[in-house]
């Protein structure tokens, strides 16, 4: 599976495919020299003959669909089939099979965090994104962005298909009964316990308070040795990571002497809900752009509701801050050796993500091109809230550091939710207590390696 068609014969093909946003000289697909040596390639005058299969989501499937047909116009004899599956259950497939399994389709989406394993397992098709960023447009450098982290040993193994990270939502309303002023910095430290809600029990969300310090749960350096700064002593940990970690540790023991469930890995989600219902005592939580739709409805059917950057939340005068995250659109490695079938799948995954679409895009599935300046989306007929939601996605993005992508950092997830909640029944009477229990589980960890 691993036998690589010749990047430059993709490249040199490529520009001879055409699609919507390459439209076509009188029929003519034959493509002109990449550079003075190389001879044209000619695909026919029919356009790609092949057939794939390509993985949506059924909120998906109308935006997809739509994309199939703009490939098929410069490519009439060309089919397009769909296999309609979530994506996580899709990747499990896969994972339980192998690419020969005609459920696994010929395109689909990954997130960011899995191409490392995927890779290693020999899933997936090197393609050409740079030659498709090109045809694409809109990249100011590939390769610093998600283009550059889906590259495994000098080979491209997905191309982007969105940028996300966590946001502040906001119920305006209760922020006003709470006296806080919402356009300055919310410092959780001089408010009320639950004017501001975030489950940092759950690593998803806990990174928001360790990037806020540059804390390092699991880091690797340039010599790919891995480490983290949970294994240092807490006096030896700088003052900004101290003063996170102690206000970490305040914030859960106001909940703890409170009695809230925010710490009750079955309870916190529901007992959210509810204080941040207007009316309630919660100001601002952290969330993805994806749960936009549920948190309106529950600030007034979206009448208090308010998008605002993550970093707009601070710690101790920290700013908390997520990830640079997001998914890709990948080709099965079974695709490698039909060249035809190659240029088909990468056809289709520049229409799925052609910037000309990206406010249908966002509407189908919630997700932002990288390649698309805010302004684009601004300018648009989206609703207002999806507006802000873009926006302060776009900016909080911006001040992110990378998502960790080897994949030793899935460790990390179950190493600090149960520290975290440990304390619950440790009760650690002080912030260096609490990050014994913190140091005593990443060091376990460490040794794993």
């Amino acid at each position: 599976m691993k036998k690589r068609i010749s990047l430059l014969l993709v490249f040199m093909l490529l520009l001879g495919v055409v699609v919507a946003c390459s439209p076509a000289d009188d029929g003519d697909v034959s493509t002109p020299p990449v550079d003075g040596d190389t001879p044209p390639v000619d695909v026919g005058d029919e356009g790609l003959t092949e057939t794939i299969t390509v993985q949506v989501e059924s909120d998906w499937r109308e935006y997809y669909e739509a994309a199939a047909a703009r490939v098929n116009e410069a490519n009439p004899e060309a089919t397009i089939e769909f296999i309609e599956v979530p994506s996580f259950d899709h990747l499990d497939v896969l994972d339980q099979t192998d690419v020969t399994n005609e459920d696994v389709a010929d395109v689909f989406a990954i997130p960011a965090d899995r191409i490392y394993g995927l890779a290693q397992n020999e899933a997936l098709s090197a393609i050409d994104g740079k030659a498709m960023a090109a045809n694409v447009g809109g990249f100011s450098d590939y390769d610093a962005g998600l283009g550059g982290n889906f590259a495994i040993d000098g080979e491209y193994l997905a191309f982007p298909m969105n940028i996300e990270t966590l946001v502040n939502f906001v119920n305006t309303s209760n922020a006003e009964a709470n006296g806080i002023d919402i356009t300055k910095e919310i410092e959780i430290s001089e408010l009320d316990f639950e004017n501001v809600l975030i489950p940092v029990f759950d690593a998803w969300f806990g990174v928001s308070f360790a990037n806020a310090a540059d804390i390092e749960l699991l880091g690797m350096d340039a010599s790919g040795n891995l480490f983290s700064d949970m294994t240092e002593d807490f006096a030896d940990l700088d003052p900004a990571k101290q003063e996170v970690i102690e206000g970490l540790y305040n914030y859960w023991r106001a909940h703890k002497d409170a009695g809230t469930p925010l710490f009750d890995e079955d309870a916190a989600w529901g007992y959210m809900d509810g204080a941040f219902e207007t009316g309630g005592k919660t100001v601002a939580r952290i969330e993805g752009p994806w749960s936009t739709g549920s948190l309106s409805e529950l600030a007034g059917n979206g009448e208090d509701l308010a998008i605002l950057p993550i970093g707009q939340v601070t710690i101790n005068g920290n700013p908390l801050s997520h990830w640079k995250g997001g998914w890709g659109l990948a080709v099965n490695a079974r695709v490698e050796g039909n060249g035809e079938k190659m240029l088909l799948a990468q056809a289709m995954i520049e229409e799925i993500v052609n910037p000309d679409h990206a406010v249908e895009f966002f509407q189908a599935t919630g997700k932002i091109l990288e390649n698309v300046s805010v302004d684009d989306y601004l300018n648009s007929n989206l609703p207002d809230v999806d507006k802000e939601v873009i926006a302060a996605v776009m900016e909080s993005y911006e001040d992110a550091p990378a998502r960790p992508l080897f994949t030793e950092w899935g460790q990390v997830w179950d190493t600090w939710k149960n520290a975290i909640l440990s304390w619950n029944s440790v009760n650690p009477s002080s912030p260096e207590a609490a990050y014994k229990e913190l140091q005593a589980s990443f060091t376990a960890m460490m040794a794993n390696f």
